[in-house]
């Protein structure tokens, strides 16, 4: 993808100037890091986020200041690929989906039931290929430092969705992701592609019927006030590249760049532990709440949902990579 605003040598030179923001002429400047999300700050990405400032800030504070926005406050997902690019923000941690236009490669993550758990993502996101995604936009201005997940997906509706058939005829939000487009339209429904801050007006106005999103992200931005059904399907992955503007990265000196590199580790690690508790927490807040039915389905149920949404896997192999597509089965099946 070619980005639509290019940028000179000197106009990349201010935008990093901007960024560090020196508290005079002594000594070694402020560093500012701009990281906008879309996420509540209760969600795991709003946890981490808020980890990251703190530890970074603790070990630095005389060098580094990280701003969080979130709950989508500066700008969304969409926009921030953008200004990250562009050096007008220096972190995001965005949804891996909404790197579908930059290469395809992160499209991997959206296939429907290719993990059955977290633990299995964290075991390709750790091993040799996962981690070759880290690097795979650095021709497009941006760094990978590490995957956060949120967890898995669940569909949520104005009707119980049981068996595939239930889902035809209604418009479902997704992600910006032609994987996600195509799963909702192998099961004969309408997809939308939608930022995430528009989706509960959107569900409440009835722009769309119906969206698939973590325990998480529909307990904290209240998708079930406004959907009556939930099944619990665990179908796909939500997670997040942390990314960070490669020009501004390698502009800092060394020993802080590493160090910061240790927090986000160390925060990566954290976070990641957290997060299957947090959608666990907010599943029974949900169904605590007696706003939402929770369908639970039983095997042969769940196999009718893997049969139909199975095309997709063919219709994406090559665009994606049977390697990268074979490595992640990998780490499924131990």
């Amino acid at each position: 993808m070619a980005w639509h605003r290019p940028v000179s040598s000197a106009a990349l030179g201010l935008l990093l100037a901007v960024a560090l923001a020196a508290c005079g002429g002594e000594g070694d400047p402020r560093y500012v890091i701009k990281f906008p999300h879309v996420t509540a700050p209760g969600t795991p990405k709003g946890q981490a986020a808020q980890r990251f400032k703190e530890l970074a800030e603790a070990r630095y504070p005389d060098r580094i200041s990280v701003e969080v926005y979130p709950s989508g406050q500066l700008m969304g997902d969409s926009d921030s690929l953008e200004a990250l690019a562009f050096g007008e923000i220096q972190m995001i941690a965005t949804s891996l989906s909404v790197f579908d236009r930059l290469t395809s490669r992160f499209q991997v993550f959206d296939l429907p039931f290719l993990f059955p758990n977290l633990e299995a993502v964290e075991r390709f996101q750790g091993g040799p290929d996962g981690q070759t995604l880290l690097t795979a936009l650095s021709g497009q201005g941006m760094l990978g430092l590490g995957f956060w997940h949120n967890g898995m997906k669940q569909l949520t509706g104005p009707r119980p969705l049981v068996t595939p058939a239930d889902a035809a005829g209604l418009k479902f939000r997704v992600m910006e992701s032609d994987v996600l487009q195509a799963q909702i339209l192998a099961l004969g429904g309408s997809p939308q592609k939608m930022d995430f801050g528009e989706v509960y007006q959107a569900l409440q106005t009835g722009t769309v019927d119906a969206q698939e999103n973590t325990w998480s992200n529909i307990y904290s931005s209240k998708f079930y006030e406004v959907q009556p059904y939930i099944t619990e399907t665990n179908h796909g992955y939500i997670g997040y590249l942390v990314a960070v503007n490669e020009a501004f990265w390698e502009s800092l000196p060394a020993d802080l760049r590493e160090g910061l590199e240790e927090v986000m580790a160390e925060v990566t690690a954290w976070g990641n532990d957290r997060s299957a508790g947090i959608n666990r927490e907010h599943r029974q807040l949900i169904e605590a709440s007696g706003q939402v039915q929770v369908i639970t389905l039983d095997a042969q149920q769940l196999a009718a949902w893997r049969t139909a949404m199975a095309p997709v896997w063919d219709q994406f192999r090559e665009t994606i990579g049977a390697d990268l597509i074979e490595a992640a089965r990998a780490s499924s099946a131990r």
